[in-house]
């Protein structure tokens, strides 16, 4: 959250890019508010005009990673067709987002809300309101009456996100990825 009113001179998007940058490449953890400051061009003291601490920093990181990727689910969401297409587009909107928006998208995936307990409640309902989000393309599947959609959008989810560790740019897109494994999961062959 930030301290104060924004002023015109406002260096916020160039803090937020940084700690994004850094929460990803170094990890939360080790990443301190003067690597951040360092990484800005800035003071370690003027990072407190935007922000009262390190968590607070993550999560406006977070919401930012949240927003950006719920924007590209809502976008495929919005699009007409068939339920197991949606959610094909839908699957690869997540995707890009992740990966073709890497920063913010990979703390978002990175950092789990109990890794950080002072703002654990924040990052959860963050990554919960997301997931409702989710959920409506999943919710929607012509599946049998007892399918359970949560374990299946778990499922997904933990699929997709798991990309981070194994994606290398070029060989798939994320719509060929998005594709086969909607199709694995409808019963078509690849």
């Amino acid at each position: 959250m930030p301290a104060a009113a924004p002023r015109a001179d406002n260096r916020l998007p160039l803090v937020l890019d940084a700690a994004a940058r850094l929460f990803r490449e170094r990890g939360y953890a080790v990443t301190s508010m003067r690597d951040i400051a360092a990484d800005s061009g800035m003071l370690a003291g003027s990072l407190y005009y935007h922000f009262a601490s390190k968590e607070d920093l993550l999560v406006a990181v977070y919401a930012e990673g949240v927003k950006r990727i719920t924007a590209a689910v809502e976008e495929a969401l919005r699009a007409p067709g068939e339920p197991w297409e949606r959610l094909e587009r839908v699957c690869a909107a997540h995707l890009s987002a992740l990966l073709d928006d890497s920063d913010y998208g990979q703390v978002v995936i990175r950092v789990r809300p109990d890794d950080v307990p002072d703002v654990a409640r924040r990052l959860a309902e963050l990554r919960n309101g997301y997931e409702r989000l989710f959920a409506r393309a999943v919710d929607a599947l012509p599946l049998a009456r007892k399918a359970d959609r949560r374990a299946l959008r778990l499922m997904l989810l933990g699929a997709l996100n798991w990309s981070q560790t194994w994606y290398r740019s070029g060989q798939d897109s994320p719509a060929a990825i998005a594709r086969r494994f909607v199709r694995l999961l409808h019963g078509s062959t690849l």
